[in-house]
């Protein structure tokens, strides 16, 4: 079993790489489906996995020059409000209603894989003149996080761009927000959620070199082809997350 947890961290650090984001939205799926762990486990140790990972991606690339801080750090402090009040509404929530709000956000991440991203450039107004489309984006962000454990960077890039951010620095400092979200759902999962940090370290320690080898691996490959390969594979696991958990019928079950 460590060797498979870490096999699958590889994966999930390969697809981060490869795409530069999205594989954080397989994590849960694989704590679940694959490791056996109870939906509400799954989702908060994702957290831990997830935060590492990003944390160690923003360094590199704060090293790189590609972070933005002040919008990074105003992102995140209006974000962690909205990842706090998730892992509340999660607590009352059951875990196959958690899987299907999860399922949904796959879609969306889906559709936006399909869409692909595009560089807008300077857009009217700039960052100080766009707070409140800032801070309704991080508040939906951070509760998404909060909720059902992804990062949401398939949400905060275009945002960020639409902010006139270069792609580059909207990437890297996407990474820095995740971090900051990802730890405040696991200081408010704590006490509530069992963690199991072993499993959590396996798979990070995959996580990693799987990065850095995707991250290589990039230069050889169509990132178009392969996000709307991803983007399938999403489209897949949705549909069978949303039949094992019974769609609305169980919704509120």
């Amino acid at each position: 079993m460590p060797f498979v947890a870490t096999g699958l961290g590889l994966v999930i650090g390969a697809s981060l790489g490869l795409l530069g984001g999205g594989g954080s939205i397989l994590t849960v799926p694989i704590f679940v489906y694959v490791l056996g762990f109870p939906a509400k486990e799954a989702i908060a140790m994702s957290l831990g996995v997830v935060g590492v990972t990003s944390a160690v991606g923003a360094v590199g690339q704060w090293r790189r020059g590609h972070v933005d801080l002040r919008a990074g750090v105003t992102f995140g402090v209006v974000a962690a409000a909205g990842t706090f009040a998730g892992t509340r509404l999660a607590s009352h929530l059951s875990g196959a209603t958690q899987l299907t709000i999860f399922a949904v956000v796959m879609l969306l991440a889906a559709g936006f894989m399909f869409r692909g991203r595009r560089d807008t450039g300077a857009a009217a107004g700039g960052f100080q003149h766009r707070w409140g489309l800032l801070a309704c984006e991080a508040l939906a962000v951070g509760g998404l996080t909060g909720l059902v454990g992804v990062g949401g960077g398939f949400l905060i890039v275009p945002a960020l761009v639409l902010l006139s951010m270069p792609m580059r620095d909207a990437v890297g400092t996407s990474l820095l927000i995740i971090a900051g979200n990802c730890a405040v759902g696991i200081g408010g999962n704590l006490g509530v959620v069992h963690f199991t940090w072993t499993s959590m370290a396996l798979v990070t320690a995959g996580t990693l070199p799987g990065m850095a080898a995707g991250t290589y691996l990039h230069r050889f490959v169509s990132p178009a082809s392969l996000r709307r390969g991803f983007a399938q594979f999403l489209l897949l696991v949705a549909a069978y997350i949303l039949y094992q958990n019974g769609l609305a019928a169980r919704l509120w079950h």
